[in-house]
């Protein structure tokens, strides 16, 4: 049977193809996917600007959440719904860009009875690494009642929101950083404490240690910034390291480490393992206030994907962007 799904070819055409389940990569599950989302990743593969797809054609979306049509893994029957994030779908896998999906049953996660298709993708990688980040932290040792507030950089993106209001709803004082003033009242409305304006951590630190600001932070730019971040923790803090907009580079000392203790936490949500994943859904349920998801999320059809790719790459989208692969 013919579905619909985002086509991107090699000389970086993009459009809709008609297509069949025996055009789709091999896996042991066959999903009906209902909802994917639109992630900065996302923009630079369908616009050619990062060398992550191996083979063409090729269906972009690092994400999707649906319901299982076939399976060949005793874990899942038809009639479950289930999400995926990372496990670089979307990249060398096909991804949520389509209306159907096969994967590796190891890369799935049920989904909890509470969250709809539609809010586990306004949730989506975003959300899940989010919570990652906030479990590292506490794994570290952050606790609410610390006196002082958690960093989020980044804070008006997908990841950076979401972590607000996370954080904020644990009974956490948030100090959100944003290059955007248009994102001063929304952060707030997540329940952020302080705006930090970018410029302020990006001009870092005369020397390798700053004065203590921060209990914790969750850093999603990168370069200077995180630099500036780890300059100015407190003692015996961690920072959860989740994007590397800014840069790949980190031109710090190991005076952070040796002085204060600090330590440095990477977050790869793409290949967490099975029960820590199942773990952060779970607490998304609990933890995240589902009623701010609404005011951070809009929805696309897969026909503007390519128009709206362009836009996330310049910086002129807010929050989340969720894609119904079936308008």
């Amino acid at each position: 049977m013919a579905f619909n799904a985002l086509q991107l070819n090699e000389d970086m055409s993009i459009g809709i193809q008609s297509i069949s389940e025996d055009d789709l990569p091999a896996g042991e599950v066959l999903v009906k996917v209902d909802y994917s989302t639109l992630n900065y990743k996302d923009g630079l593969i369908m616009n050619g600007l990062v060398k992550l797809v191996k083979q063409y054609p090729h269906v972009p979306g690092i994400d999707f959440a649906g319901t299982v049509e076939q399976s060949e893994d005793d874990r899942y029957k038809p009639g479950d719904r289930v999400v995926l994030n990372g496990w670089r779908v979307g990249e060398i896998h096909w991804g949520g860009y389509a209306q159907k999906a096969r994967v590796k049953a190891d890369w799935l996660v049920p989904l909890p009875e509470e969250i709809s298709t539609k809010r586990a993708m306004e949730i989506g990688t975003a959300g899940y690494t989010a919570m990652l980040s906030v479990m590292a932290l506490e794994d570290h040792g952050l606790d609410p009642k610390q006196d002082g507030e958690v960093l989020v950089t980044g804070a008006s993106g997908g990841v950076g929101s979401i972590a607000v209001a996370i954080l904020s709803r644990l009974g956490y004082q948030v100090a959100a950083s944003t290059g955007s003033e248009s994102s001063h009242n929304y952060l707030i409305g997540l329940g952020a404490t302080t705006i930090v304006p970018r410029s302020e951590l990006e001009e870092g630190p005369r020397g390798p240690l700053g004065g203590e600001k921060w209990i914790g932070a969750i850093d999603n730019v990168g370069g200077p910034t995180l630099h500036h971040v780890l300059a100015t923790l407190k003692y015996w803090s961690c920072c959860a390291s989740v994007g590397l907009a800014a840069s790949n580079e980190l031109n710090t000392t190991v005076l952070p480490f040796l002085m204060r203790g600090i330590t440095l936490q990477g977050i790869d949500s793409a290949t967490c393992p099975y029960d820590k994943r199942v773990t952060a859904w779970n607490r998304l349920v609990n933890e995240l206030p589902m009623d701010k998801l609404d005011g951070m999320s809009s929805t696309i059809c897969l026909s503007e994907l390519p128009e709206v790719g362009k836009k996330i790459l310049k910086g002129e989208t807010q929050g989340r962007i969720l894609v119904d692969v079936n308008s």
